[in-house]
């Protein structure tokens, strides 16, 4: 196993869930934290459903769905995580939240080579490691959603963190998870989502703008592209509060009016419309 036997996770919403899953298939000792009891639950409940459905599919046996679950700690108390090998912050896309979290970690894990990173899609991970106290063991590591599935994760080293923890980090990705890295410097976005969130608001604007039906956008790109998902749908996966949330920070950043959240998103963020977990966005779900 290449280290990091112990590992928190800060948020079991559906990307923590998922990265949590990630871990404790691995065979990691995994401790997941949330802000309140049905948050708990809710974070046990995504992480069994997600090893069931990988069991119905043949991925995994019965015997290693009951062994990845033994893995998994879902807890209230931050407190939990003092003496973890790596905490990974998977928290809302709130800057204000982050740093908080980070302050509070800094301060509270034990070991002195223990790494923290962040999840974010798009806060700069400077910020984060310099409210750690301990920037040179701050990093970005930006897993894809569903995290079980996608082979792809962004590490991202701020001017602060240091060639050991990055190595540490690309090591861990690469044999310990059997992801594939890439590797971004830290500007908002970062790649994938640099590219991706102005295709994703354009097709809120055409939206918006009354062009086409929800549907119909959407199967346009995916019949005429050959897109496994049409550009709404996928915004409704990722979360309409995340992509709203990615395309505030990359309009702060380099201020392109492509990156500024149209205004329909605003509305949806504010009325709860969030995508599939909140159960409605521009398309039907049955709530995660």
């Amino acid at each position: 196993m290449v280290g990091f036997e112990s590992v928190g996770v800060i948020g079991g919403g559906v990307m923590g869930a998922g990265i949590a899953e990630v871990l404790a298939r691995s065979g990691r000792s995994v401790t997941v934290v949330e802000v309140s009891e049905p948050a708990r639950a809710r974070a046990e409940r995504r992480i069994a459903a997600s090893l069931g459905r990988a069991a119905e599919r043949g991925k995994l046996s019965e015997a290693e769905v009951d062994a990845t679950v033994a893995r998994v700690s879902c807890v209230t108390g931050l407190r939990s995580v003092a003496e973890c090998d790596l905490v990974i912050e998977a928290a809302s896309e709130d800057e204000s939240t982050k740093l908080a979290l980070f302050r509070e970690l800094g301060a509270l894990l034990v070991k002195e080579e223990a790494l923290i990173v962040s999840n974010t899609s798009s806060i700069p991970i400077v910020k984060l490691g310099v409210a750690s106290g301990r920037p040179s063991q701050v990093m970005g590591v930006h897993f894809f959603n569903p995290a079980p599935v996608m082979r792809l994760v962004e590490l991202i080293p701020s001017l602060m963190t240091s060639e050991q923890t990055l190595t540490r980090m690309r090591a861990l990705v690469a044999e310990g998870l059997g992801k594939e890295p890439v590797e971004a410097t830290d500007r908002a976005g970062f790649v994938v989502n640099s590219l991706l969130v102005p295709y994703l608001l354009s097709a809120i604007r055409m939206y918006e703008a009354g062009y086409a039906s929800a549907s119909d956008i959407d199967r346009s790109m995916v019949l005429g592209c050959g897109y496994p998902m049409g550009p709404l749908a996928l915004a409704d996966l990722i979360g309409l509060d995340t992509i709203r949330a990615i395309g505030i920070s990359l309009y702060d950043e380099f201020k392109e009016p492509l990156y500024a959240p149209p205004p329909l998103l605003e509305r949806m963020v504010d009325a709860g419309l969030l995508g599939a977990k909140s159960g409605q966005g521009f398309h039907p779900y049955e709530e995660v």
